[in-house]
């Protein structure tokens, strides 16, 4: 995560790199998981953003992002290095419904998915919860809020989601590469704890 991100030298793994985790990175669409993979990427993200046009003018609610013209359409990926043995690579979900056939693979060997949230479009967030769980993957969830002045409480948000108790939650903003690796920091944690 330095100033030569993509560069030469950091393209390919080091030899001393012996073990390897996929994390998804998921949530409702247009709520930051393209913004976030590239704020913590070592490398050039790959990105698969398309042009929003009028065809998807009536199944994309613009309502929470009145700005955004592209979207995703199959993945994010970028990866972390940990240490010197460890490197994470960070998978970003499509979040609109009509890509949810792309989960099923995407969660195939992931140990575990870190769950952006908007707290202005909360409902939105039910049906990813829905699918994380239904592929039995341990989550974290990071509230994506760009505004710290509309900033919910933890319990506020943990009711209004449902969580379980042991289900971590951090504040984070995507755009920050302090606050985005400390919601990716919680969610290793956590899985440590669940494995210990």
């Amino acid at each position: 995560m330095d100033s030569t991100s993509g560069s030469a030298e950091n393209i390919y793994v080091s030899d001393a790199v012996r073990r390897a985790a996929k994390i998804l990175v998921v949530g409702h669409f247009a709520v930051g998981k393209t913004t976030l993979i590239g704020t913590l990427s070592e490398i050039t993200p790959l990105r698969t953003e398309e042009r929003m046009t009028q065809a998807s003018e009536h199944v994309d609610d613009l309502r929470g992002a009145p700005d955004k013209t592209t979207t995703t359409v199959a993945l994010d990926f970028g990866r972390l290095t940990l240490s010197e043995e460890l490197v994470l690579y960070l998978f970003g979900t499509p979040g609109q419904q009509r890509f949810v056939e792309l989960w099923e693979d995407m969660a195939r060997g992931s140990l575990g998915a870190l769950l952006l949230v908007d707290p202005a479009r909360l409902a939105d967030t039910f049906p990813v919860i829905d699918l994380v769980e239904t592929y039995g993957l341990e989550y974290a969830v990071a509230v994506n809020s760009f505004d710290p002045d509309s900033r919910h409480g933890e319990a506020e948000l943990r009711e209004a989601l449902d969580l379980l108790p042991d289900t971590p939650v951090v504040y984070c903003d995507a755009r920050d590469e302090k606050s985005s690796a400390q919601a990716l920091i919680t969610l290793v944690q956590h899985l440590l704890a669940r494995v210990a």
